[in-house]
């Protein structure tokens, strides 16, 4: 190839170069690299089956065991705070825990768990900046996300009050959807 040749291709590399590495660190950030189309009720090992057992520090110092929630319907929401559709399915969260608030002891509890690496500090800020008045437990080892069987994030879990997992959604969720499927189950259930 000739010198002038190579001087008129070499920033078309460059540019194909970058913007396939643009795409590919866009996938990363974006956390499933799916659309919300994909988003949906998925299998898991865990369904009908006790939920695993979560022994976790809360963002806020507490501390939090899921055992101590039988009873409770609890929804368990697997999150990183630079996770584009996890900051796009927040405020449908932060309707969804309004919404369950407003029944009593019949709503649902909610919990976020926030993935291993997520820097906690952004966690907070992130909460602080979008709302969402509910524990959050810092999965500081991994263990949770690896219990749950999580890979990407967002996913969420519905755990009846018996400790028994019913739902495994994968992607965004709604706020509408999600208190659909918590009044689905307990009239399945009759819990």
């Amino acid at each position: 190839m000739s010198e002038v040749r190579r001087a008129r291709v070499a920033p078309i590399v460059v540019l194909v170069v970058a913007a396939l590495m643009g795409g590919m660190l866009w996938v990363l950030a974006s956390g499933d690299g799916g659309d919300d189309a994909e988003a949906g009720i998925i299998d898991s090992h865990l369904l009908d089956r006790a939920a695993p057992e979560v022994r976790s520090s809360l963002l806020d110092g507490g501390s939090f065991e899921l055992s101590r929630r039988k009873g409770s319907w609890v929804v368990l929401n697997f999150f990183n705070s630079t996770c584009v559709p996890c900051r796009a399915e927040h405020p449908e969260l932060v309707k969804f825990v309004e919404q369950q608030a407003s029944l009593g002891p019949l709503g649902a509890e909610f919990y976020t768990v926030v993935q291993i690496g997520d820097d906690l500090d952004e966690v907070r800020r992130f909460f602080d900046e979008r709302g969402g008045d509910w524990p959050v437990l810092t999965d500081e080892n991994g263990e949770v996300f690896v219990d749950f069987g999580v890979a990407q994030v967002p996913e969420t879990f519905i755990i009846d009050p018996n400790g028994v997992v019913r739902v495994r959604w994968a992607g965004v969720i709604d706020a509408v959807t999600l208190a659909q499927l918590v009044q689905q189950l307990r009239n399945a259930t009759g819990l």
